[in-house]
């Protein structure tokens, strides 16, 4: 099942699905905004903009901050296509996985996982630059990096 929306059974590309990920988690966005998180210029992003509106996904309206701005916001049609193409994305996963993968595979898979939240949860300096002589710094041990 793919995300609809009164008529409009358009599945949510992967720009489309961003655009509304980031409007979910950062709150309404200028398409400016939009544009510089996906890394690219405005006018990429009008038609797709234009796309979810007319499907109902997002909303335009008036900055209340910046007359001359539009924000653009997720609707709750838009936050349900989103939930639905995460849903669809997480059962194609499910299935590959136990299509594909061993029991023993998918139990590294899972190990490997939780190490990778175990290594995004540690709060790391930024690196120094290199030392003279092409040397890191020794750490607090005196370890050299």
């Amino acid at each position: 099942m793919r995300a609809e929306h009164q008529g409009s059974p358009e599945p949510l590309t992967r720009l489309s699905s961003s655009i509304l990920a980031n409007l979910k988690h950062r709150g309404p966005l200028a398409i400016s905004e939009l544009a510089a998180i996906e890394g690219v210029q405005a006018q990429s992003l009008t038609r797709v903009v234009q796309d979810l509106e007319h499907q109902g996904r997002v909303t335009r309206r008036r900055s209340s901050t910046d007359k001359r701005r539009q924000d653009i916001a997720l609707t709750e049609a838009g936050l349900r296509a989103l939930r639905d193409h995460v849903k669809d994305g997480n059962a194609w996963l499910a299935s590959a996985l136990a299509r594909t993968l061993t029991p023993a595979e998918r139990g590294l898979l899972r190990l490997a996982g939780e190490l990778m939240q175990q290594l995004a949860s540690v709060d790391l300096e930024l690196p120094h630059p290199a030392a003279p002589g092409g040397e890191r710094p020794p750490d607090e041990a005196g370890r050299t990096r």
